[in-house]
């Protein structure tokens, strides 16, 4: 097998637009890895007394939106202003969609990193960052987008907490479906993640070293548990746990995005492989520890 070199370059030194990266991704919104089934709403969509935004993005629940701006070059202060001016805008507008917003340049110093990361840490401004690469090989120019960092919601905000304790689950699902969340938590502690169950009125959350980190999710019935995992919407996943035969409901966008399924009694110890995959996948997609 040939090994190809590479080349990273700058899309200025080549004489690509803007507008003609916005066209790229417009006509393909998965580029910027922000899941499946995104439909462009409108580009070049004018804000009343502020400006152009580059795109507007809408997932496949219609639920959530995307405020994309594109900037060839180095990340800029006035760049990070307007990105946040036009999300404030969208959400105050239609206030019936979650907004993030999303800057998109090709280079994105550790100042401005550190910036957009105070931004996102309270949630107060959901903020992605992407780096834009331009790839040459052979004389042909490819696009790769790729994500520095995003906002990670609240852990404990995945609905109001109410505690209660392991006996209440027991008597509202079952004995045996309450002992797969047990299940589930030692998958993720021999995987080397120290979590433990947290009993809540509405859903078994998790503890992290004690503090909550609701990454996973569990609500107990009769017959079986509701595992939710806080992940990207991903076809791959969907795939991958249909594939082995768990039953996937859906996929919530809220609290962060939570890809929902079902297992019966006895269902963990067959499916431990994958579902310690999915676990570390989650668990690093919230950032780890």
């Amino acid at each position: 097998m040939d090994l190809l070199n590479l080349k990273t370059v700058s899309l200025g030194t080549l004489g690509i637009s803007e507008a003609q990266v916005e066209a790229a991704v417009a006509n393909d919104p998965s580029l910027l890895g922000l899941g499946s089934g995104l439909v462009v709403v409108e580009r070049q969509r004018r804000q009343a007394g502020a400006g152009i935004l580059d795109l507007l993005l809408e997932d496949a629940s219609g639920s959530r939106r995307w405020a994309v701006e594109l900037q060839l070059g180095k990340l800029d202060e006035s760049h990070i202003i307007r990105t946040i001016e036009y999300w404030d805008n969208e959400r105050t507008r239609f206030p019936d969609y979650e907004y993030k917003a999303v800057i998109v340049a090709e280079f994105i110093t550790g100042r401005f990193m550190n910036v957009i990361r105070l931004l996102n840490f309270n949630g107060t401004i959901p903020l992605v960052a992407i780096k834009l690469e331009a790839i040459q090989v052979d004389g042909r120019v490819g696009l790769h987008f790729t994500t520095l960092l995003e906002p990670i919601e609240r852990e404990e905000e995945v609905e109001p907490a109410t505690p209660v304790d392991r006996s209440t689950w027991e008597a509202q699902g079952s004995k045996a479906t309450v002992a797969m969340v047990d299940e589930i938590v030692g998958i993720a502690r021999g995987a080397g993640i120290e979590v433990e169950a947290k009993y809540n009125g509405s859903y078994v959350g998790i503890l992290l070293n004690g503090k909550p980190r609701n990454f996973m999710v569990f609500r107990p019935r009769k017959t079986e548990t509701r595992f939710e995992l806080r992940l990207p919407d991903s076809a791959e996943i969907a795939s991958q746990i249909e594939s082995a035969g768990i039953t996937l409901n859906d996929y919530q966008p809220r609290f962060g995005g939570f890809i929902r399924m079902s297992l019966r009694v006895g269902e963990v110890k067959k499916h431990a492989a994958l579902l310690k995959e999915l676990i570390l996948k989650a668990y690093e997609y919230n950032g780890g520890s």
